[in-house]
């Protein structure tokens, strides 16, 4: 039932297929007449209901509906496909965006014969926990297909079993290679002035849940290591549990405001590093990981 539908756009609804039906049987002109009629009356009819719902809809908005609201007045855009000058191909062209996004590396050396990690701290059912309260349901699973509603069903009924079987990941440092394949979505990016190169568009990689539920553990291991070791700077906010950049704003303010108090002139420069997370090498940072003092299987 659409939620501008009423009682009275029902009643319209049944004089209008009853004229019409009539007037398909019927020789009379005068009955085509009034079928023609009553689709015109049926049709202003869905209008103003639609009209009058809107109207309240605007007039009842919240803070957490303004934006539905938004995106009803703007409507969806026609997703745009890439139009690259090379490719001459769906192929080819799923291979320049494969390029663009995911540019081949050198893959690390595994040696032949894993050895575990002394110091490593058992995957527990609480961290499992915590890493699965913050997983959607709505989330769209990788390759696998399995969604988060069914690991937390199957967490909910054994608790050990997810634990059991990542932590001899953790225990031996190693990431499967099959734990590691995903599907990237395209999307173009709006008001791009053309669509003719791979810069005009961005991926959503959508790996493997129990992929994830991994790297969500290990990640809030390693937040936890970074902050007590001190490997962040004391105004870091992204990226640590309890800070977000709401956080980074409240801190801006302040110092804004501390320096206008004795009269000064305040100016804020920002800086937006392209590719940066993507171009880390990796064996610099593994380095001063373990010089810090870093566990070595969160490195590995």
């Amino acid at each position: 039932m659409k939620p501008w539908w009423s009682p009275l756009l029902k009643t319209v609804r049944k004089e209008f297929y009853s004229s019409s039906r009539k007037a398909c049987t019927s020789d009379d002109p005068q009955d085509r007449v009034i079928a023609k009629l009553s689709k015109q009356g049926y049709c202003k009819a869905i209008k103003a209901a639609k009209a009058d719902h809107w109207k309240s809809f605007l007039a009842d908005a919240t803070p957490r509906t303004i934006w539905s609201a938004k995106k009803f007045a703007v409507g969806r855009v026609a997703p745009r496909f890439p139009n690259l000058p090379d490719p001459t191909s769906p192929e080819e062209v799923n291979q320049a965006l494969l390029r663009h996004f995911l540019p081949p590396k050198p893959l690390p050396i595994v040696p032949s014969i894993l050895r575990p990690y002394k110091g490593c701290e058992p995957l527990l059912p609480g961290e499992i926990t915590s890493a699965l309260r913050k997983c959607s349901f709505s989330s769209a699973p990788g390759p696998d297909t399995i969604p988060y509603s069914v690991w937390k069903r199957v967490h909910l009924t054994a608790p050990r079993l997810l634990p059991d079987l990542l932590g001899p990941l953790l225990k031996f440092g190693y990431h499967p290679v099959s734990m590691k394949k995903a599907n990237g979505i395209v999307l173009d990016k709006p008001g791009k002035p053309s669509y003719d190169s791979t810069s005009s568009f961005r991926v959503i990689v959508l790996l493997q849940t129990v992929s994830k539920i991994l790297e969500r553990g290990v990640a809030s291991r390693l937040s936890l290591t970074a902050r007590i070791l001190k490997l962040v700077h004391n105004n870091q906010c992204s990226s640590l549990p309890a800070l977000s950049s709401f956080d980074a704003a409240l801190s801006l303010v302040d110092t804004v405001r501390t320096l206008q108090r004795p009269g000064l002139r305040v100016s804020t420069l920002f800086l937006d590093i392209k590719d940066g997370c993507d171009n880390v090498n990796a064996s610099s940072l593994c380095s001063s990981l373990k010089k810090a003092g870093v566990p070595h299987y969160m490195v590995s």
